[in-house]
């Protein structure tokens, strides 16, 4: 049996519920993926194209820092990893994410939560950040799932 991480970057808590919920289901480890520096209120403010969320995902280079790098994935075969829809994809801390470690013969299952949009073409661009790692479009999982639906999900993909 493979060993199962759900990995999540949370802003607000909507993602970080959802994810917990997910491990319960999956029977896996959770770890959150942290900014060194987090994000205020401020900096979360999507109207204003100077935020830092704003500047942040209009720039393709941006690689926000982590506060660690201690998710251990070399232990895992397989990796839930959660994020809250911005700008149509995932945040800029998933890529500093997924370019911290090896994710070599990985199988990373997307989900996410959004206020109005769906994954897009988040699989196709994180796919070009971890070579070697099959990544699976996964879904939205806004609302409140219950951890029944998210077991049988889980056991799905």
């Amino acid at each position: 049996m493979s060993k199962t991480l759900v990995a999540f970057f949370s802003a607000s808590g909507t993602t970080k519920r959802v994810a917990e919920k997910l491990a319960a289901a999956a029977g896996g480890d959770l770890y959150e993926i942290r900014p060194a520096v987090p994000y205020t209120g401020a900096d979360l403010d999507w109207q204003d194209k100077h935020s830092r969320s704003s500047v942040e995902m209009s720039d393709p280079s941006s690689r926000p820092q982590l506060a660690d790098k201690d998710a251990g994935i070399a232990d895992y075969d397989r990796i839930f990893l959660g994020f809250p829809i911005w700008w149509y994809t995932a945040p800029a801390i998933i890529r500093s994410f997924l370019e911290s470690y090896d994710f070599n013969g990985k199988t990373i299952i997307l989900f996410a939560t959004s206020g109005g949009s769906g994954l897009g073409k988040t699989a196709g661009e994180l796919a070009g950040i971890c070579p070697g790692a099959k990544i699976i479009e996964g879904r939205l999982l806004n609302g409140n799932p219950s951890e029944a639906a998210l077991k049988q999900w889980a056991e799905s993909v």
